[in-house]
């Protein structure tokens, strides 16, 4: 049982639909990017449930065999946007909102990967009923989905991992935070939190980042300043990332990597078939500090002219290849 002892009844109430719109006019809702989107909402539905103190927000469509995606930092369940609709083609999709973060309410005592794994089990298992599933997970949810993957393999059909080098015995977390000035601020403690501390600093500090490690950016030798998304699609992790509880949630992963080093180096191997994707020029760095614990990977490759935000930057690519592996 995930998160300690108790029956499945002990998540409390029942799924709940997201309601819309927002009852005030300072609440802004869980579908404000897209409530207007007839033929996003013909297809999917916002959805609550509640793991132990943690109201979880996830987006649920299609038919078919559940696919799980799982989003990275600073993003949320959006992250999927551009490929949802092409996977409901072949599967029930739940795009999660991990505990504290995006439109999830409350917060889990701790956000190393291995605890945050364990409310996402309490969500997909116990609360919603999935006993196998497809598992992809991007960027800092890579971590959860390893950790998930690990601790509950006889759930996971095939496991795709997208650009998440692996915090363990190949990769300290100390080496870790010196690939990019963002992992080594948002480690800090609470100083983040005193200069990123309104939604106009949010903005900012997003929209100076994302086109840092998109394709071309300074991450990757160039020396692109044009962001990888639309006004758009950052107002939407703006408006979630302003809030102080998620801004912090999301330092927090950052924080919690020491522990997820020694989580990862004591965790398990696992036999799951896995692809492997990352951003270009990234494959040979990411593929080591996983082989150890994800032993069967099938497939691993560079998505062509993305950097890391794969889903968007190349979002065909990103959904045939997951597309071709689930089928398998």
């Amino acid at each position: 049982m995930a998160l300690g002892a108790g029956s499945a009844a002990s998540w409390n109430a029942e799924d709940m639909e997201a309601a819309s719109p927002a009852s005030t006019s300072t609440s802004v809702s869980c579908d404000a990017a897209t409530k207007h989107d007839d033929e996003f909402n013909k297809a999917f539905k916002h959805k609550f449930a509640k793991v132990r103190e943690v109201r979880m927000h996830y987006v649920k469509g299609g038919s078919g065999p559940a696919l799980v995606l799982l989003h990275g930092w600073p993003q949320s369940w959006y992250e999927w946007r551009k490929i949802m609709p092409a996977l409901a083609k072949k599967h029930t999709v739940y795009a999660l909102d991990l505990p504290g973060l995006g439109d999830s309410r409350g917060s889990p005592p701790s956000f190393d990967k291995k605890t945050l794994a364990r409310y996402v089990h309490g969500l997909l298992q116990d609360r919603i009923g999935l006993d196998k599933f497809d598992l992809v997970a991007h960027d800092l949810g890579g971590g959860v989905g390893f950790q998930y993957t690990s601790q509950y393999p006889e759930q996971v059909s095939s496991y795709t991992h997208m650009d998440y080098p692996l915090p363990g015995r190949k990769l300290p977390a100390a080496q870790y935070r010196t690939f990019s000035w963002h992992m080594a601020f948002n480690s800090q403690k609470k100083i983040p939190e005193r200069l990123v501390d309104n939604p106009d600093d949010v903005r900012e500090y997003l929209t100076g980042f994302y086109p840092q490690v998109a394709y071309g950016g300074s991450a990757f030798g160039g020396s692109r300043t044009k962001s990888p998304f639309t006004r758009a699609e950052t107002d939407e992790y703006v408006r979630t990332y302003s809030r102080p509880e998620v801004l912090r949630a999301g330092f927090e992963l950052y924080r919690s990597l020491d522990k997820d080093e020694r989580d990862n180096a004591a965790a398990r191997s696992v036999n799951t078939r896995t692809l492997l994707l990352t951003a270009t020029g990234s494959l040979a760095s990411a593929k080591p500090t996983l082989k150890s614990k994800l032993t069967n990977i099938k497939r691993a490759v560079e998505i062509p002219k993305s950097g890391h935000w794969l889903a968007e930057e190349n979002a065909e690519a990103v959904k045939d290849e997951i597309v071709d592996f689930t089928r398998k």
